[in-house]
């Protein structure tokens, strides 16, 4: 009359094993940390993907002609591509939100509709703080890309803060500021004939190619003009965004990702300062 009741009880432990078994994911080629579970983010941190991108972009005017998001749209583009050469990183959320200029006397860009800006200490935090956040996933590179000008002396700072702190644990911290301040692109358009007044350093050829190659339906052809055309009051572009095209666009992201990569392996073989 017993085997009934050892039988239930092998059926219930079995299931009740089966019920707790460790949560297990196959590993996605997907490196965009947003779009992937954290059961699938674990998988590949535990396969060996212990990079972890950080882009920052903002939201800025750029010109009648392009949208406010268009760092955003080009860092990502950019990060995902610096991860897949890499072969062991994944990509952080873009952090969208950048000092842009003095809010209540609506400097810089925030002197135009649309821009957001926030402190330079709340933007190094965000950056802190989320570093911290993957090296407690198990995450032992934390790359900062900046796609803007303005983010680049905050990741510098931070990532030699951080960097420091954790040198016994042998996480590395890096600012890949070559990305957006030794890629090469004005030289190459010098090359190709461009002056440096129509490269320009705001919403011109440089800018409006990238756009154009990630995310075309961002630019306003109708309204490129050169300096933003003529108007009675400041348009946002310095330099000539009608010399831009999607070809363009692509060599100048290739030597934006190139940059990067050749600076990572560079930090990372050399002797940790």
């Amino acid at each position: 009359m017993r085997w009934p009741v050892i039988a239930s009880a092998v059926v219930g432990l079995t299931v009740i094993a089966w019920a707790v078994r460790p949560l297990t994911a196959p590993l996605s080629p997907n490196v965009y940390i947003e779009e992937l579970t954290w059961v699938e983010v674990r998988a590949l941190v535990e396969a060996g993907k212990t990079t972890a991108i950080v882009p920052t972009g903002g939201v800025e005017q750029n010109g009648p002609h392009a949208v406010l998001g268009k760092h955003n749209y080009i860092v990502r583009h950019t990060a995902g591509r610096i991860a897949e050469a890499l072969g062991n990183a994944l990509v952080a959320p873009v952090v969208a939100f950048v000092p842009e200029g003095d809010i209540e006397r609506q400097g810089g860009h925030m002197s135009f509709a649309g821009t957001i800006s926030v402190p330079d200490d709340v933007f190094a935090d965000i950056l802190e703080y989320t570093a911290r956040s993957l090296r407690a996933h198990g995450f032992t590179t934390i790359l900062f890309v900046g796609d803007s000008g303005g983010n680049q002396a905050a990741q510098a700072a931070v990532a030699e803060d951080l960097d420091d702190e954790w040198q016994a644990s042998g996480v590395r911290v890096i600012h890949v500021g070559d990305y957006y301040g030794a890629n090469g692109q004005v030289e190459w358009l010098l090359a190709q004939g461009e002056s440096k007044d129509a490269i320009g350093t705001h919403a011109g050829i440089r800018d409006t190619s990238e756009l154009m190659a990630v995310f075309p339906d961002g630019v306003r052809r109708d309204r490129l003009a050169r300096n933003g055309g003529l108007s009675v009051q400041p348009t946002g572009v310095v330099g000539d965004p009608t010399r831009a095209s999607v070809e363009r666009g692509q060599t100048l992201l290739e030597l934006k990702v190139d940059a990067a990569i050749r600076q990572i392996g560079e930090v990372l073989s050399g002797p940790r300062s």
